[in-house]
């Protein structure tokens, strides 16, 4: 069925039976001085795709050495390679999980035997769907198998010694897209990921710690235990964990409730051990402060002493005795002195502002919360106050400083321009920070003069609203004063009413014929609060929050009672509609000073 590689007889008769010189992929002729007699090189070896051991697709070789196609030989039908210099025949992507390949160009007499025959030897065929119009379909068991039945894509088939049309085709094969072998990939890719979930939840569980150990349920000999632990101060953690998993169980009752409080009592008694625990670290910890800070101080000490020694030994008197590369290295030597002794003296610096706002914090926490606003405002600006001095002691250490390094300047005159270099930055940077002060203290007066004034301007209006209350009271007085009638008549008192009767005929029949609006003492007081109430309110407010407060005096009070009241008196109290469709609100304004002008 298959030619012996040591034959290269055939592949040159078909090659020049389709007039064509045996050429390479490259487009070069493989055999330069080619024998029409069929002779051929034996330098180069054919492949046989068919050729057993060696399967449909060669082993991958170097782009140097040419691929070449051979003529395949079956029982009913032979095969002619395509040409080498065309290029390699269209295929379309490939599907996922594709066995299934396309075949066109079949000579119209090819049966589904002759297609057997020719793929069958790419590998195992489970099914051919043969067509009438010269393509048929083929699915493979295997996917490996469609590549070695693609590398057939470009051939011409002949079958027999025919050379009738009808006999005659070139294969085209490609990928096809079938829905088993769809079905068969989402199928093996479930079960891919069902596998690598139960791998990761087995490397989960090997991961995951251990569970802790149950918790025993109440008993009298595990109680006894666990009263025992409890008071053991190494067990606490554990005895405590226990009980409280009982107490949340619901383990509690009639008869085990005084074993129950004992061990309470025992776990309270564990918080006197803790706080002196607690305060034992703390004052450890302090005293690691203390001697870390006494330890920074004599280290910043002796830096500053190792910088006086540079500074001495620059002076002219030792200055000129020293070689140029000594004053080189004491140079370097100063300016790294200088910059620990800096950095350290702002650790140290650092540490006592912390230590400044921690004892300014519990200050502030010892003050009592005042309930007074003018209390807070007045703690306010004691506040500010003391802020405020204790910058202006800022700025003037600062202004002291800066005076002592000019007179350290006018003093000792430096000979070299480096030294002015460093006194010059060190005097910007202390202008500029005595700038930020001042700054900073302008702002702060600014905040305490406004303070000031929201203070007076608090104290006006409480001054306003004790005058409104004192006029309100006055009032209210005067209505309990004129309601207070006797109930005996005399002839004085029959004078006078007729005297006030024909006051009240010369003053108009509205006057005389009107009833008081105000019916008892209580509703008197009412109206006294309502006042002030709605007083407070400029826009008005609604029955409902009225009565909310008048609540909270006398829970017997009536909306309908507030209400008719207010409606008995227009020249005190008047009612305005707020809002649009569904928001519409009653709201009750006081209206006393403009009543009293119309009145």
């Amino acid at each position: 069925m298959t030619m012996p590689m040591s034959d290269p007889n055939p592949w040159a008769t078909a090659m020049n039976n389709l007039g064509m010189p045996p050429i390479g992929i490259t487009g070069q002729p493989l055999i330069p001085d080619f024998d029409p007699n069929l002779g051929i090189m034996a330098g180069i070896t054919p492949m046989n795709p068919m050729m057993p051991g060696l399967s449909m697709v060669p082993a991958p070789v170097s782009q140097d050495i040419p691929v070449i196609k051979e003529i395949v030989h079956c029982k009913s039908c032979t095969l002619f390679p395509p040409n080498p210099n065309l290029p390699p025949p269209a295929t379309r992507e490939r599907p996922p999980g594709c066995k299934t390949v396309f075949v066109g160009g079949l000579p119209e007499n090819a049966t589904e035997q002759l297609i057997m025959e020719v793929f069958g030897q790419c590998g195992d065929i489970t099914a051919i769907r043969k067509s009438k119009k010269n393509f048929c379909h083929i699915r493979f068991a295997e996917e490996p198998t469609v590549d070695k039945a693609l590398f057939l894509s470009g051939y011409r088939i002949r079958l027999g010694s025919s050379t009738d049309k009808k006999d005659t085709g070139r294969l085209h094969v490609d990928f096809a897209q079938a829905r088993d072998d769809l079905y068969e990939w989402e199928c093996r890719q479930r079960m891919l990921a069902r596998e690598e979930r139960h791998r990761r939840k087995m490397e989960e569980d090997r991961l995951r710690p251990p569970s802790p150990p149950p918790i025993v349920h109440y008993s009298e000999h595990e109680c006894s235990q666990l009263g025992d632990k409890i008071k053991d101060d190494g067990k606490f953690p554990e005895a405590v964990r226990v009980l409280l998993t009982w107490l949340e169980r619901g383990e509690v009752n009639r008869r085990n409730a005084n074993n129950f409080y004992s061990m309470i009592q025992s776990s309270n008694s564990h918080i006197r051990r803790l706080m002196s625990e607690r305060s034992q670290h703390e004052k450890e910890m302090e005293e690691a402060k203390d001697k870390f800070k006494t330890a920074l101080a004599a280290i910043v000490g002796q830096f500053e002493q190792i910088v006086s020694v540079f500074q001495a030994a620059s002076k002219q008197k030792a200055w000129d005795h020293f070689s140029k590369a000594q004053r080189k290295n004491l140079d370097m030597w100063r300016k790294q002195a200088e910059e620990i002794r800096n950095m350290h003296n702002e650790q140290l610096m650092g540490i006592r502002r912390e230590e400044e706002m921690e004892m300014s914090d519990d200050d502030m926490e010892d003050t009592p919360d005042s309930k007074d606003s003018e209390d807070s405002g007045v703690s306010q600006v004691e506040a500010l106050k003391e802020e405020n001095d204790s910058l202006r002691c800022q700025l003037d250490a600062y202004r002291n400083e800066v005076e002592l390094l000019k007179q350290e300047q006018g003093k000792n005159q430096p000979v070299r321009s480096e030294e002015d270099n460093t006194h010059s930055q060190q005097l910007s940077f202390l202008q500029q920070a005595l700038q930020g002060m001042q700054k900073q203290l302008l702002k702060m007066r600014d905040e305490l003069k406004q303070r000031e004034a929201d203070l007076g301007q608090s104290l006006e209006d409480k001054q306003q609203l004790k005058s409104q209350v004192q006029n309100l009271k006055e009032s209210l007085q005067n209505l309990q004063n004129t309601h207070k009638t006797p109930v005996s008549v005399t002839d004085d008192e029959l004078s006078s009413a007729s005297v006030v009767s024909c006051s009240q005929e010369k003053r108009g029949p509205t006057e005389r014929n009107s009833p008081s609006p105000v019916h008892s003492e209580r509703e008197a007081l009412l109206v006294g609060i309502i006042s002030t109430f709605l007083h407070v309110h400029p826009f008005g407010a609604s029955i409902e929050y009225i009565c909310s407060y008048l609540q909270r005096l006398d829970t017997k009070i009536n909306p309908s009672e507030v209400e008719a009241l207010l409606s008995r008196l227009p020249c005190t109290f008047r009612q305005e509609l707020t809002g649009v469709g569904a928001s519409l609100e009653k709201r009750w304004n006081f209206c006393g000073f403009q009543g009293i002008k119309s009145t």
